[in-house]
Formats: structure tokens, C-alpha cells, sequence
């Protein structure tokens, strides 16, 4: 790659749109075109972002050159502008805590994309956009916000009535796509992904079976009854899923189907609201034990599955005094199985975690542990 600038770009994910495989943690170096040399180290981690950092390899180096103004870095589809000529040097203390955090985020466990997908999808509110071609506006894509539930191999079922414009628009193109954001969905570091694929009625002979899937998810769809609303299904061809800064990628429509929702992950968020209001100091404990020296002030637990939480975090560098913010995984020392499971684990790390703090202020372990209830 040919690139008019030195820097590090950290990023976190299984698979994204830089090319990571699953369960491997990548690193994106950028590296100027006259020093074939590895390049050096850089600030990890974002002041005005919510990023999610990864690596494969990172080097040693303490610094970092940028070059001038006009210099543009082009990395994996992002455009970053430099504006600063400085050396930045980094506090080696802050820099062994760079590489703990790195260590640490390359062997937590994940879900992997088909099943963070069909979970998203799965407990979704059961709202999304609906990209359809115009009829009336040829040549225009029309958007729509319906109701959708999905059925055992992730196909969005419709009830569309006859007079919408989606409907119309429908009928004379099948061709079809449904924007679907995470139900905690606040903003670009949260998940979301677009499904695409033909959408069709569904056979008479199907209707009863997909009336109970979709009123499942809607109970209260008095439409259900009327006789001008048609079934519907997406027959998923394509799927592009984001699941965050630098964590995003296509999935395989196959991998999709085979995939399965994650179930600890439907209750997740009442774990995680419950966490984020009465047991932070917990989480942050939790966070140093596993990543000693990282600072953390503030983490905001945002998914729980069942292989670990996903966690919003926010520090101020030794050597700075900017926040940062980004997003940090919490991998459970093993996997999971039902809401009461998810607590005695949480309750556990919890207190581990406490007594890795008595023992590292050099403070007698009693085992004690502020209760953590359902």
C-alpha cells in the first residue's frame, strides 16, 4: 500500500471491512512509502470516537510522524486527514498498558459475524427500513419503516397492506432491502446490518404458520385480521453487517441460515441495565483485573451474551488529559447457558476481581463481594 504518511490504525473485530478473519484480532498499518521498516507504535486509543481497537502485531517504536496538511491516509475504505507535523512520543509506562489492552482484546472470545447477525436480527424490535424501487419515482429508492418478524432461517416476514406504496413498489420489483439496527442501536459504535434479497407473497398454504411467527413478535397486530394486508417474505441474498467502528463485513447467506441466535443475548440488556446502574465500580474492577493499569474512570456494559459483555469505557491517559473513548470485549471464563448462569459468573469475576484489588494494594483477601441480585 502506497501511503503518504506513518501511522498506526488500531482496530477490534472478528472479521471487518479491512479483511480480518474470524476470532482474530488484525491490525491495520499504515506505513510511509520511503520506510519499509515496521511502523511505529501510536496512540491506541480515540479522544472522539467510540472505537473498538485490534491488532495483529504492533511495534516498539516510541514515535510517530505526521506529515503535513495536505497529507490524506486512506485506510480500509476510511479517509483520515493529518493537519499536525509533530513527533508524538509515548510514555513507555502508557505504552505497556497499550499492549495489555491489545494482548487481552486478541484472545476475548466473540460470538463470530452469522451468529451476531441472526441475534441482532432475532431481538430486534421488530421495526426496520425497507428500501424498495419507486413506481412512481422511477429510478428513486423509496423508504419505508414496517413491522417484520423473522422465521427459523432469518427470513423477515411482511404484512403489507395493498394500498402502501412499499406494497406497489414491491410488486412490480422484488428486489428489496431491510436496514435493521441493534434494539440498544444509539449511535455508529452500535450494531446494524443490511439485509438484501427478493421480496415476495407468501402462498396461502403458508399463511397460518407465519401469522403465528410474526404475532409473536407483534401481538398487538390488530391488522392481522384485515383482508386488504398481504403476507409477505425476504428470501435473504446478501447480507452487510457493521457492528461498529472498524468491525464490519459481508456474511454468507448460508452461514446466515445455519446460524443461530445467541439466547442469553435476548435477556442481555436487562443484565447489562442492571450492571450500568448499581454495579459500575464492579465492571471497572473487572476491566483492571483483566487489563491492569488501564484507568478506566467510566464502562457502560452495552450487549451480554453467552460468551462475555461488550463494554463502552472511558480514561484519560497518563500522560494526558483528554478522554478517551472506545469500546473494550469481556470475555466470561467459560460459556453461559441461562440468566441465572450469567449471574453466578458475573458474581464470581466480581469477586476475583476484589480480591486482585486487596492484593495488589497489599490489603488482606476476605472474599467479600457487594451482592449482585437478578
Amino acid at each position: 500500500m502506497r501511503i503518504h504518511a506513518s501511522l498506526t490504525l488500531i482496530v477490534i473485530g472478528q472479521t471487518s471491512a479491512f479483511t480480518v478473519s474470524n476470532n482474530n484480532v488484525p491490525s491495520l498499518l499504515v506505513t510511509a512509502k520511503s520506510n519499509p521498516s515496521p511502523p511505529p507504535l501510536s496512540q491506541l486509543f480515540s479522544s472522539s470516537a467510540n472505537t473498538t481497537p485490534d491488532t495483529e502485531d504492533a511495534s516498539d517504536e516510541k514515535t510517530i510522524t505526521k506529515k503535513d496538511a495536505s497529507a490524506k491516509i486512506t485506510s480500509g475504505g476510511h479517509d483520515v486527514k493529518n493537519s499536525s507535523t509533530e513527533q508524538v512520543e509515548i510514555d513507555p509506562e502508557e505504552k505497556a498498558v497499550q499492549m495489555r489492552y491489545l494482548d487481552h482484546q486478541r484472545k476475548a472470545k466473540t460470538l463470530g459475524f452469522p451468529v451476531d447477525v441472526r441475534t441482532l436480527v432475532e431481538y430486534n424490535h421488530g421495526f426496520a427500513v425497507l428500501c424498495t424501487n419507486s413506481k412512481s419515482m422511477e429510478g428513486y429508492p423509496s423508504g419505508s419503516v414496517v413491522a417484520f418478524a423473522p422465521d427459523a432461517d432469518g427470513r423477515p416476514i411482511f404484512l403489507f397492506s395493498k394500498i402502501s406504496p412499499h406494497t406497489q413498489n414491491v410488486k412490480k420489483d422484488k428486489r428489496t432491502s431491510l436496514v435493521i439496527a441493534s434494539k440498544e442501536f444509539k449511535g455508529p459504535s452500535d450494531g446494524r446490518v443490511t439485509l438484501l434479497g427478493k421480496t415476495s407473497i407468501i402462498p396461502p398454504e403458508e399463511h397460518e404458520a407465519v401469522k403465528k411467527i410474526y404475532l409473536s413478535k407483534h401481538p398487538g397486530a390488530f391488522w392481522a385480521e384485515f383482508g386488504d394486508f398481504k403476507w409477505y417474505r425476504m428470501e435473504v441474498e446478501d447480507i452487510n453487517f457493521v457492528g461498529g467502528f472498524a468491525r464490519a463485513g459481508a456474511v454468507a447467506p448460508e452461514k446466515y441460515r445455519e446460524a443461530k441466535p445467541d439466547p442469553v443475548s435476548e435477556y442481555g440488556m436487562a443484565v447489562a441495565t442492571h450492571m450500568n446502574e448499581d454495579h459500575m465500580s464492579s465492571t471497572i474492577a473487572m476491566i483492571e483485573k483483566e487489563i491492569p493499569g488501564l484507568g478506566v474512570s467510566e464502562a457502560m456494559i452495552t450487549s451480554v451474551d453467552s460468551l462475555g459483555m461488550s463494554v463502552k469505557v472511558k480514561r484519560v491517559p497518563r500522560t494526558g488529559d483528554q478522554p478517551q473513548q472506545f469500546k473494550l470485549r469481556l470475555s466470561f471464563p467459560r460459556q453461559v447457558e441461562d440468566r441465572k448462569d450469567v449471574k453466578n459468573v458475573i458474581v464470581t469475576m466480581t469477586r476475583e476481581a476484589a480480591m486482585a484489588a486487596k492484593v495488589a494494594a497489599g490489603e488482606e483477601e476476605d472474599g467479600t463481594v457487594a451482592p449482585i441480585n437478578e
